[in-house]
């Protein structure tokens, strides 16, 4: 059987209309964000190659984006996903407080894509509110929250070249900063490899989802109170 047998087309057409708006916003976003961050703290770097843009050809990858997430979807069976943007050019050196600012410049990328999905979440109550029936719409909000949990979740792992590694990094003294930062070559290999073994999903992202959802619920608890 091929991989494109093992998957049922029509599925895929449905995942791919149904996800495709919120991970183009998830990434698009989580990139600019970093870019932003890192003007603002003083480094130009990404700003000057355009990269603190809202225009996703800025930050697609065409292997990273479109043909990894793709092959892994028919060889899983949608079961793993994994995809990634091209790297936002920073030079932490021309930031004005290069330890300091590295945490601030990691962390904004992960922070759009908690905003993000209260905003999707917004929009999903909004729908409710306003008895929208198109079930195309709700599936649509729903994995608008969903994509951006799991993109708050993983790039938070504290393993570097993630945003969570970095923010480890400048949080270290400088002694074992230096030591961690070293991991960053095999930093992808390490996280692949717990991926595959379920490790990151299990002992990482499914808590801090679930305590990033509570906190979603927390954050709209007052909207839905006044409009119940």
């Amino acid at each position: 059987m091929s991989l494109l047998e093992s998957v049922p087309m029509n599925d895929l057409i449905q995942t791919v209309a149904v996800y495709f708006l919120p991970v183009l916003f998830a990434i698009t976003l989580h990139e600019a964000a970093h870019a932003y961050a890192a003007k603002f703290l003083g480094d130009n770097t990404a700003y000057s190659q355009g990269r603190m843009s809202l225009n996703p050809i800025n930050h697609v990858d065409p292997f990273g984006t479109i043909v990894i997430p793709v092959l892994l979807y028919f060889a899983t069976g949608g079961a793993f996903l994994f995809g990634y943007a091209k790297p936002v050019p920073i030079d932490f050196g021309k930031l004005r407080k290069p330890k300091r600012d590295m945490a601030w410049v990691a962390l904004a990328g992960p922070a759009a894509n908690f905003a993000m999905a209260l905003i999707w979440l917004l929009v999903q109550i909004g729908l409710q509110v306003f008895q929208v029936d198109e079930p195309f719409f709700t599936l649509m909000a729903r994995a608008g929250v969903l994509t951006n949990l799991v993109m708050f979740a993983f790039n938070l792992f504290p393993i570097p070249p993630l945003d969570g590694g970095r923010i480890v990094t400048s949080l270290l003294p400088h002694k074992y900063a230096y030591k961690f930062a070293q991991i960053e070559p095999y930093g992808f290999f390490i996280v692949m490899a717990l991926v595959l073994l379920k490790v990151i999903y299990v002992w990482w992202m499914a808590p801090v989802m679930l305590l990033a959802g509570k906190l979603l619920q927390i954050i709209t608890w007052p909207v839905l109170a006044i409009l119940h």
